[in-house]
């Protein structure tokens, strides 16, 4: 999906999902000291807000502008005022360094993907952590829920494919902390279901940023 359907997707009176984070986010970076969150595909904004109010100085990049008025308003609830980019998150460049990027269910083909994860890992500071959950191809015959299509879902092995050749090409080290499927208890009205999603985590460990990265990114 482009902008336009994404920013008619997003052009209705409530949030679409819930504003509250997604229930993998806290416990993920439970064990961090906050400083500078980037949320890649923020879309209406409720894993950034949540980081704000956790003392995270955040930035949200999305590219349908609909679905970022609507992070501003979520913002505005929690008293919280995050940085919102209108951008593609495959080929935004960050003008400053980030501790923790984290990307949620940016469902798109494996070489679109392969752009964003290029991206969010450019972004992150030593010793920064990156994070990304998204719908598992398992889930399409033994989850609930999600895209139906295939060539949009996620693998942890596509992903740690990704990120080993991003780690060539920037000349950088990652360090793999989680990479694993998980489920997800999602309560409908025929009663709680369980989705299946990839979710893997790693850490920048290079004492320096790369002077190949040619992202322009400062630390």
């Amino acid at each position: 999906m482009d902008a336009a359907a994404w920013n008619a997707r997003y052009d209705t009176p409530e949030l679409i999902w819930k504003g509250e984070p997604n229930q993998f986010l806290p416990p993920a970076v439970a064990g961090l000291s906050p400083g500078r969150a980037l949320d890649l595909a923020c879309g209406e904004g409720r894993n950034a807000v949540w980081l704000a109010t956790q003392g995270w100085e955040v930035t949200g990049v999305d590219f349908a502008d609909v679905g970022l008025a609507k992070a501003r308003s979520l913002a505005a609830d929690h008293r919280v005022a995050p940085t919102w980019i209108t951008a593609d998150v495959t080929t935004w460049t960050p003008a400053h360094r980030f501790d923790l990027v984290v990307v949620f269910y940016l469902q798109v083909p494996a070489d679109t993907r392969r752009l964003a994860v290029r991206t969010a890992v450019a972004a992150l500071a030593p010793g920064g952590t990156f994070l990304l959950v998204g719908h598992d191809l398992l889930n399409l015959d033994e989850g609930w829920g999600g895209p139906q299509d295939p060539v949009v879902l996620t693998t942890t092995e596509g992903v740690l494919d990704d990120l080993a050749h991003v780690e060539l090409e920037l000349d950088l080290e990652l360090v793999i902390e989680r990479a694993e499927r998980v489920d997800r208890v999602v309560d409908t009205e025929d009663g709680e279901r369980t989705a299946i999603d990839t979710l893997v985590r790693v850490r920048r460990i290079d004492a320096a940023p790369a002077a190949s990265a040619g992202t322009g990114a400062q630390v």
